[in-house]
């Protein structure tokens, strides 16, 4: 189309065609989608807003507009700010900014030389943050600028189409990073918002409202929610399509490998890890001990999961104390381990159902699957707190729980040493728990202490553990078992690092026992010949709170510490309170997966249902709406005001006098065609029509209508006899 050369345009709609070629369009004149109005729809469009909206508009229709559909691709990439680079969110703002400002002073946009050296602009920041333009991560960063990008050249009908499905992509890409009921009633008011601004662009002429289009784009939408709730219950569940969202910055939280002091402070991340519902009452606090990852081998910086596979002597566990049986509800985690109550029963390669997944048993007694998951899992499981494990390892098991990196923590090593030549009379397993308690006495008697924020290590030497053990003496539970299993080894003792979790709210919450990720724990195991691995936990040595349900947390904010001291335990009730419904959400809709689907089924009559099944409800209810959709249109084929109806049952009974009528025709006009056709016996009904007019507007209009058309059904039924005869 051409390019319009003032800004007299209603927004969303095209310039005409006969303007001046090669002048820029004006900032207001978007496209619309029903072709141009030609060049005298200025002054027309200027005159409209008394017909149409009743009242002058305080704006021009197009900076209306264009503001309108500015403000839905804002609140469309809000959510997007969180995780978009932040130079994206600076440039999508000052373009943003930069459309508002042409559309409020009805300017020219941009030449496209202007355009495409923004686009290279774009193309090379996100080359330079992401290395690539293709991804998950640097495919939404470019949607999200193109969309901007292309507010500032709506030449064309294909333009607009282009802004508003890119801004329905961009909705859909937000559950990709979140999937909380909070994201989803903002997306809903975002995709209601769009279908909007589309309805808008389907109004070309005078100045309709706002509220006039989203009343009908709400509309709209509420006729599409059965098929939406239809494809929901039956289409099949897939696994994700995208990779899961990379970390971003050091929070508490559960992880595959473990790095000693890598990050000066940790934020403390409480949204819920896990929910467990016990048959009976829950374990104490001191025995949550929730065992995912175990991690052997050391690098002098990291700990990773041993590769020794070694089963061939394997004990299975001693199984004594009381056993607790429940239902877990695990969230995704992104890692392969699966967090289980210790101790769970089993040896390495046994496998047991975790929701869809399959865990195997490895062989530090992890519970392990292929890829980590990014689904909530819920399942069933049982626990022995009390149970000992580990009674016989392999050489090559032993050897990995006592090697350290060669040349590292020299101080470490000889306190170890020294250690060792001091218990050096006991025997193995003597030796072993006299070095545990002499560690655990060191770090409650020469001043540790736990913390969230205790710098980096190993900054200015390789030699971070020493630094731990003799200078900083400040960490948080990886410090601290790092530490402490160096130490052990050191002192001539396998040991190794657990990661998972520990403890628990203290209240439950709708009968749940809720682990958050705060609670995310790192713990040691040391091996005695007479009792297996056995736990050691050198935190609780020095915050014995943290066993306890009570994690260490930091200071509140200005805000959150505002409200605690106007109304204590407000912030506490209002996370519960939210948590709650964020609960059921979960359950209720972002956990409805194959198996719910397949027990719908069974509810509905199928004993064994399957693919095929699930196939026959959906065709089942798609033949419903077909036969459902004909009949409405059928019914609106129909007249159905009182006028319309007695109109068309005089139309059919002249017809059945062979006389042929149309819509447009008037009474007085059938009455003289039925004289003209059948003559003087046709007087009587050619009088009784010419009453018809005058039935329309009495105000007993069903009385007399009824009355009426008793009669003249009547008279035709005589002259029908009368011409048979």
């Amino acid at each position: 189309m051409g390019a319009a050369r003032r800004g007299g345009r209603p927004a969303l709609r095209a310039a005409p065609a006969r303007c001046r070629a090669g002048a820029r369009p004006r900032a207001g004149a978007l496209p619309r989608l029903h072709g141009s109005a030609g060049p005298g729809a200025g002054a027309a469009v200027s005159a409209a807003p008394a017909l149409a909206a009743g009242r002058r508009s305080p704006l021009p229709r197009e900076a209306r507009d264009t503001l309108f559909l500015l403000a839905i691709i804002s609140a469309v990439l809000l959510p997007h700010a969180d995780h978009l680079p932040w130079w994206c969110s600076a440039l999508t703002a000052l373009m943003l900014g930069w459309r508002a400002r042409l559309a409020w002073r009805s300017e020219a946009l941009p030449g496209r030389w202007s355009l495409l050296a923004v686009l290279a602009l774009v193309i090379g920041l996100t080359l330079a943050t992401h290395k690539t333009i293709l991804g998950r991560e640097a495919g939404i960063t470019m949607l999200a600028m193109l969309m901007a990008l292309k507010t500032l050249e709506l030449r064309a009908r294909r333009d607009a189409f282009v802004v508003f499905f890119l801004g329905f992509f961009l909705v859909l890409t937000q559950f990709l990073y979140s999937q909380s009921p909070l994201i989803a009633v903002w997306m809903i008011g975002c995709v209601w918002a769009l279908l909007s601004a589309l309805v808008l662009a389907q109004m070309p002429q005078g100045v309709p409202s706002l509220k006039l289009a989203a009343r009908i784009a709400a509309r709209n939408t509420l006729i599409g929610l059965p098929v939406m709730v239809a494809l929901f219950v039956l289409f099949p569940r897939f696994p994700p399509l995208w990779g899961l969202p990379k970390d971003s910055g050091a929070r508490t939280g559960l992880s595959d490998t473990m790095s000693f002091g890598a990050f000066a402070e940790v934020a403390s991340d409480d949204t819920i890890a896990m929910r467990l519902r016990f048959d009976g009452a829950p374990p104490p606090q001191p025995q949550l001990y929730f065992r995912a990852q175990v991690l052997t081998r050391f690098d002098g910086q990291t700990w990773t999961a041993s590769r020794v596979t070694w089963v061939g002597g394997e004990v299975a566990p001693t199984l004594d104390g009381p056993v607790f049986r429940y239902q877990a509800t695990i969230e995704p985690l992104r890692v392969t381990a699966i967090p289980l109550l210790e101790f769970s029963p089993g040896v390495a390669g046994d496998r047991i159902p975790v929701g869809r997944l399959a865990a195997t048993r490895g062989p530090q007694g992890q519970w392990q699957v292929a890829l980590p998951f990014a689904e909530t899992l819920r399942f069933r499981h049982e626990a022995w707190p009390r149970a000992q494990w580990g009674a016989r390892i392999g050489r090559a098991d032993r050897l990995e729980a006592l090697s350290l990196p060669p040349g590292l923590n020299p101080r470490t090593r000889a306190l170890g040493a020294s250690l060792q030549e001091r218990f050096a009379t006991l025997d193995e397993d003597a030796r072993a728990l006299a070095v545990n308690r002499e560690l655990l006495t060191r770090i409650r008697r020469d001043g540790f202490g736990y913390t969230l924020a205790p710098g980096v290590y190993g900054e200015t030497s390789p030699h971070a553990i020493d630094e731990f053990w003799f200078d900083r003496k400040l960490g948080f539970c990886e410090h601290f078992a790092s530490a402490y299993v160096v130490l052990m080894r050191a002192a001539g003792v396998p040991a190794r690092v657990v990661t998972g979790f520990q403890g628990a709210d203290p209240q439950l919450q709708d009968g749940d026992l809720v682990v958050r990720m705060s609670q995310a724990h790192a713990w040691a195991e040391f091996w005695t010949a007479s009792g297996g691995w056995q736990r050691a936990d050198p935190t609780a040595a020095v915050s014995p709170d943290r066993i306890q349900g009570r994690p260490l947390r930091p200071s509140p904010g200005v805000f959150s510490g505002a409200l605690e001291q106007l109304r204590p335990g407000l912030l506490t009730a209002l996370r519960t309170t939210w948590e709650r419904l964020n609960n059921r959400w979960q359950q209720t809709v972002l956990n409805f997966s194959t198996g719910e689907q397949m027990n719908l089924l069974k509810r509905l009559g199928f004993e064994n249902p399957d693919w095929t099944a699930l196939g026959q409800v959906a065709g089942g209810l798609m033949a419903t709406a077909a036969l459902v959709g004909a009949g409405l249109a059928a019914w609106h084929r129909r007249p159905h005001d009182p006028w319309s109806r007695q109109r068309a049952r005089v139309r059919r009974e002249l017809d059945r006098l062979g006389l042929s009528t149309r819509d447009d025709e008037t009474p007085r006009r059938w009455a003289a065609a039925l004289v003209e056709r059948h003559g003087a016996p046709a007087g009587t009904v050619a009088a009784t029509l010419l009453q018809l007019e005058a039935q329309r507007y009495r105000q007993d209009l069903a009385a007399a209508t009824s009355q009426w058309q008793r009669q003249f059904a009547a008279q035709c039924a005589d002259l029908r006899q009368a011409l048979a005869r």
